[in-house]
């Protein structure tokens, strides 16, 4: 396809984890999550508001809302709502411009995404999440392929106030479009009910994204962040409950049982039930591989293809997927790496690609590399904004970050264009020497900020792969980082880093071609010490997005015991003898501020300290101007007073939502404050140093404040 004339499309994932596709033909230009610009982990984008990742996506192709051919979203919640219309958005008045709208199921959009990235002729696809569209919004072909179940009993669920949704969907796919095979739905219960649930322990589950939901949940305390830790904790134990006290397979539909949540009724959180709840990790993850192998042997047997493209949010289960790999009769599986809700923008963009032209270019994705660009200029910008750094001396960036390493340095690394899915594939970064048994420990309590049993990723060159690795009889190639391997025996001592506690290690390979200068590196450090491997993870901390911007890379410099940061032309450290972001002056840099507080009994509070409460991080909710209006009618906006900041970011303006202790704290920054002086003010009230500390990052982080020197 000529790309000159070729169509601009833009896909969005309305989604609790939102995010922007933007194609020019058969290649995606950029593609953005939400979060990343936001700032806050999981951020939502509606097609009727304003977003952040939309704007970025036209920014960044140079391009205006007028020059698309057309537009396609992805909706997780009802299709119908106002949230999830294109044609009510104020900034790209689509109408308006006479740009086609399209709205397509939230599994078709996984699917497509998938098999469009995967570059096959055919394949048999698998999806699996936490639940998609509304199966009253789904189209006639994916409810005629429903398992186990009969339109009578979901009509008559759903008139009981149940919401029925898609978890499991099968599809075959050739050339532009998706056939459905086989689908299998949940019954979701209402808000109340769930919130009982919650209240009286483990929260029931019927399909494999809410079982790990639930065991995060209830090992955790979450069911965002809680999932991956289960992930992590799960070789520490044994499987003692067996798979079919979770579910049972009837017929061609898995039917989940309540058995595991009835012996839980209470809220105990880890680490306490410490050996019990690592056996509890152990078995889901053991009930989940064997569903997924069920459900992979049936794309199998209804396809008859011997190509796989698997995607929604358990597709991130690496253990899972290597045994898909090994057992699961495919010869050929394809894990798109935005495997969750921000790759449905992407099969969304390529069904509106479809749909214009009837033509599949078959282009495969081989780096998770779709973000703009930030020059040089923006990179030296930033550095020379920023106080309590300095540029390391430096003739060459990649021997310097070799010597750097080999001295036990951490690194961050921020190259290219970012990642759009939850790994960080060498574009946003960290890495470390893993030859280092104590960096594990490092990284989790001063960098990551995190539980000690979390595990770190090995990368290596492809061609070093079946020398590190048991890879025999299976493809060496793990682009994504979405396998698990075994690594050999008598490696394992070699990098004590990045070997989980079950001889294992979340594998990422690396070539010239698609990994260029992060391959140069590797390939450096293994002349100068024999090993090709570094340990690899997210240029974040735990509970933040990774990182996107030079600003954001070295905001995270400075508030963790990293040592520097690596970029394409230089590398930047903390200046010498930098202690802490609370010698740094304190500006406020939101635009404007406001607050709301309830009237009780016709008497409005007298002082913002009467409200109570403790230090927040900012609710998981946060909106654009466009959609400002809709803040007000969120539920979260009601749960508490609360305090609201203006910030301005590059793609345009956001508003932040806080507890009214933010503004207690901040109405005591004037001209000059540092950090520790504000630290002083506070100290009577119970703050100490890494309570005020995590403050101040997150709002750093939100753009409310900066750090900057104090004039002479």
């Amino acid at each position: 396809m000529s790309q000159k004339n070729a169509p601009w499309i833009l896909g969005l994932s309305y989604s609790h984890n939102g995010s922007a596709c933007l194609l020019r033909g058969d290649e995606i230009v950029v593609a953005v999550q939400e979060e990343r610009l936001l700032r806050q982990k999981r951020a939502a984008l509606s097609a009727a508001w304003g977003s952040l990742a939309v704007t970025y996506c036209l920014d960044a192709a140079g391009i205006k809302a007028e020059d698309l051919s057309a537009a396609v979203v992805c909706p997780t919640t009802e299709s119908q709502s106002v949230e999830a219309d294109f044609a009510l958005n104020g900034r790209l008045r689509l109408v308006r411009n006479q740009v086609p709208i399209f709205t397509i199921p939230h599994h078709l959009g996984h699917a497509l995404g998938a098999f469009a990235t995967s570059g096959f002729e055919d394949a048999a696809v698998l999806v699996v999440d936490g639940s998609g569209s509304s199966w009253d919004e789904l189209p006639p072909d994916e409810r005629a392929v429903v398992q186990g179940t009969d339109e009578a009993r979901i009509r008559a669920a759903m008139a009981r106030g149940m919401r029925v949704r898609e978890w499991a969907s099968l599809y075959v796919a050739s050339g532009t479009s998706a056939r459905p095979v086989e689908k299998h739905v949940l019954e979701l219960i209402g808000p109340e009910a769930l919130q009982e649930q919650r209240r009286t322990g483990m929260r029931e589950f019927r399909g494999l994204g809410h079982l790990y939901q639930a065991m995060g949940w209830q090992l955790f305390g979450s069911e965002d962040d809680g999932p991956g830790k289960v992930m992590g904790l799960a070789p520490y134990g044994r499987p003692t409950t067996p798979p079919g006290d979770f579910f049972e397979v009837d017929g061609n539909a898995l039917r989940f049982k309540d058995t595991v949540p009835a012996r839980y009724r209470h809220h105990d959180r880890w680490p306490a039930r410490e050996q019990e709840y690592a056996d509890l990790a152990a078995s889901a993850q053991n009930a989940v591989e064997e569903a997924l192998l069920h459900l992979a042997k049936r794309a199998r047997a209804l396809s008859g293809n011997a190509r796989l493209c698997y995607a929604g949010g358990v597709a991130l289960n690496s253990v899972a997927n290597e045994r898909l790999h090994r057992e699961s009769g495919f010869e050929e599986l394809f894990v798109m790496p935005a495997a969750e809700d921000s790759g449905a923008s992407v099969g969304a963009a390529y069904y509106g690609l479809w749909k214009l032209t009837g033509k599949n270019a078959r282009r495969r994705l081989n780096h998770d590399a779709v973000g703009r660009v930030y020059a040089s200029a923006e990179v030296q910008a930033a550095t020379r904004a920023q106080a309590g750094i300095r540029a390391v001396p430096c003739d060459d960036t990649l021997e310097k970050a070799v010597d750097l390493l080999i001295d036990g340095k951490i690194l961050g690394w921020f190259e290219g264009r970012s990642e759009l899915g939850p790994r960080a594939l060498g574009q946003r970064s960290i890495l470390c020497d893993p030859r280092r048994a104590e960096m594990k420990d490092v990284l989790n309590h001063k960098v990551k900020f995190r539980e000690g049993f979390r595990p770190f990723a090995p990368i290596l060159p492809l061609e070093n792969a079946a020398e590190w690795f048991e890879l025999d009889g299976v493809s060496k190639e793990s682009p994504f980082m979405l396998r698990i391997a075994h690594f050999r025996p008598e490696k394992r001592a070699l990098v004590p880093a990045v070997v989980h506690v079950d001889g294992t290690g979340r594998l990422q390979t690396l070539t010239a071609e698609n990994n260029g200068r992060l391959y140069q590196l590797v390939k450096r450090f293994e002349q100068r010490t024999g090993c090709p491997v570094l340990l690899n993870t997210s240029f974040n901390v735990a509970g933040e997005p990774i990182v996107e911007t030079p600003e954001d890379a070295l905001g995270c410099l400075l508030f963790t015991g990293l040592d520097a940061v690596v970029f394409e032309d230089r590398i930047v450290g903390k200046e010498p003898g930098f202690r802490s972001i609370l010698d740094l002056e304190i500006r406020l840099t939101a635009d404007t501020f406001s607050m709301e507080f309830p009237i009780t009994q016709g008497v409005l509070p007298t002082e913002l300290a009467e409200v109570g409460g403790d230090i927040p991080i900012p609710v998981p909710f946060g909106t654009h101007l466009d959609g400002a209006a809709m803040i007000d009618a969120h539920p979260l906006s009601r749960m508490f007073p609360h305090v609201r900041f203006r910030t301005t970011t590059p793609w345009g303006p956001t508003l932040q939502l806080f507890k009214p202790e933010v503004a207690h704290v901040l109405k005591r920054v004037g001209p000059g404050t540092t950090g520790r002086q504000l630290l002083a003010a506070l100290e009577p009230e119970g703050f100490d140093e890494r309570r005020l500390t995590r403050l101040l990052g997150t709002l750093r982080r939100v753009r409310v404040i900066s750090l900057g020197r104090l004039d002479a």
